[in-house]
């Protein structure tokens, strides 16, 4: 059984408005929606950013002179929530995913383009409405976590309209989730066989599995939250008798799978990008898919590695302890993948690839904390301190982030017909890659030495590192600049790409770029090999 798109909705795309307006339009074009996606994630990472760099700021100093500490409360919180649900998830998902996948599997657009459209335009609502609340009440102070009774006991207004933001956000995700499943599975070109996809298609499938599964489970949990602060109800208010672990068990069960719902399809991007640049065939195919697939089903049984803290019964922290070292296996999977990919390749030193290697080597640091953090001992002596902090965002910004730059310099002229500035993209990465490392490397030597996370007064003692710290942060907003300026200028005026800059074998590049409404002017072509780089290697 195949699902096909219905014609009235290739007529209505013909009808909807062109050139610039298509952006600003309810359109039914993947391609179109994708970008929406990216432009409007990248703007709630400028705003998600600056005020990264406003608590790296107060930080600077141990004590709190730079903003009151509930204001600090504040713009934690919300640089905590645009950051993943503005920012990471959209871009990963929503925009590569709707932007790659109908190519990848022969298809003219998602299988369901109203609902995809939807799913875009629930999410400037959200963002907007969440940092709206800044200013008329005051946003939530409880984190991005929302723990109760802090969530609770906080004022109620913007925990409120933090809830709603969320809900809405999470309703995106599972329209997302639910289309691309569909787009998989249902809507293959004739001949295309599972197991001939691109290893994205895999990720994404992967990932979706996850959102579908998880997200509503967060949803329950935060209306739940919600009858507790509006109605007075006692879930999880201790004072009426509710129970805040439940609450920790119910928000973990979606939100440690939400860290493989930013990195999944990250994986699969790097594993497209590599090999184009590299000119090789992507290295263990199989063992890549079933790692993925791996992931997500062991994604779903380490939640409680995150309350080892929270009173876990000792046989409760060795299952999840075990669980969770067994997940580094399929992610070691894909990094040897990755590196046997490269080997002996004819690599080109491009900003592409120098931001997946970037990735690859965050990820791994990232990763080697995660597997530290898995043991009970070590994460009762570091938990709720900077060594936590360090450890995410090696993985959140280390891997998914620099992801999302490199795909941008590779997929940029598929979508503009025209090529970034590689110099401007060098320097980029150069400040990216030394301001992270800056910011976030000392911050292991803060936890492991005591500095709580998630206050703006620390020990004097301290001050030094974060000063360094801050140092790096300022740096990563620094490097925003240089990528601004190559985006516009290369939009404006940049070189020609042609339709296939890379000489890359996967079916986006074997259309024109920019690509047509349909995206193929014929049929569209069959591609068993995606990664048959094998014979202009040997020549």
């Amino acid at each position: 059984m195949t699902i096909s798109i219905e014609p009235k909705n290739q007529a209505k795309k013909n009808l909807q408005p062109k050139g610039w307006l298509r952006y600003f339009s309810f359109s039914l074009d993947h391609k179109v929606i994708g970008i929406q996606y990216l432009v409007c994630g990248f703007l709630f990472y400028l705003v998600g950013g600056t005020l990264a760099s406003a608590i790296r700021i107060e930080l600077a100093s141990p004590m709190s002179d730079f903003m009151p500490r509930d204001v600090y409360n504040q713009v934690l919180t919300l640089h905590g929530t645009i950051m993943i649900f503005l920012w990471i998830v959209p871009v990963v998902n929503g925009a590569f995913g709707n932007y790659l996948i109908p190519f990848y599997v022969g298809a003219r657009d998602m299988a369901f383009p109203r609902l995809n459209a939807v799913a875009f335009w629930l999410i400037p609502p959200s963002g907007l409405m969440l940092i709206a609340s800044y200013f008329i009440d005051g946003a939530a102070q409880a984190g991005w976590t929302a723990y109760p009774p802090l969530s609770i006991t906080t004022p109620q207004s913007g925990q409120i309209i933090w809830i709603l933001s969320v809900l809405l956000l999470g309703g995106s995700s599972i329209f997302g989730g639910i289309n691309f499943i569909a787009t998989i599975l249902k809507l293959r070109r004739p001949g295309l066989k599972l197991m001939q996809l691109p290893m994205y298609c895999w990720a994404m499938l992967g990932t979706s599995i996850l959102v579908v599964l998880s997200t509503p489970v967060l949803a329950g949990t935060l209306i739940l939250l919600s009858f507790d602060i509006v109605a007075n109800t006692g879930f999880f208010n201790p004072v009426l008798g509710g129970n805040v672990v439940v609450y920790q068990h119910l928000f973990w069960f979606y939100s440690h799978p939400a860290v493989y719902i930013m990195v999944l399809p990250a994986f699969g991007l790097v594993s497209e990008i590599l090999p184009i640049h590299c000119r090789k065939p992507l290295f263990g195919y199989t063992t890549m898919v079933f790692s993925i697939m791996g992931i997500v089903v062991l994604g779903l049984v380490v939640w409680a590695h995150h309350m080892f803290t929270s009173g876990t019964p000792p046989w409760m922290r060795l299952f999840f302890t075990i669980a969770t070292a067994f997940i580094a296996v399929p992610t070691g999977i894909k990094f040897f993948n990755w590196v046997a990919t490269m080997w002996g390749g004819r690599i080109s030193i491009n900003s592409a690839i120098l931001f997946s290697c970037g990735f690859i080597i965050n990820f791994v640091f990232g990763g080697i904390t995660g597997v530290a953090l898995a043991q009970v001992p070590f994460d009762i002596h570091v938990h709720d301190t900077y060594f936590v902090v360090a450890h995410f965002h090696y993985i959140v910004y280390g891997g998914s982030v620099f992801v999302i730059f490199s795909s941008i310099y590779h997929w940029f002229p598929k979508a503009s017909g025209k090529l970034l500035n590689e110099k401007l993209g060098i320097i980029h990465f150069a400040i990216t890659f030394i301001g992270f490392n800056l910011c976030f490397a000392p911050q292991h030597w803060l936890g492991l030495n005591g500095m709580p996370r998630r206050v703006a007064e620390y020990d004097p003692q301290f001050q030094f590192v974060n000063q360094i710290s801050t140092l790096g942060a300022l740096l990563m907003a620094i490097s925003t600049i240089p990528f601004l300026i190559n985006v516009f200028i290369s939009i404006a005026n940049g070189k020609k790409a042609g339709d296939n800059p890379w000489n890359a074998l996967t079916p986006e590049w074997l259309t024109s770029s920019p690509p047509p409404i349909e995206n193929w002017e014929g049929e569209a072509p069959l591609v068993e090999e995606p990664y048959g780089y094998g014979k202009s290697i040997t020549k």
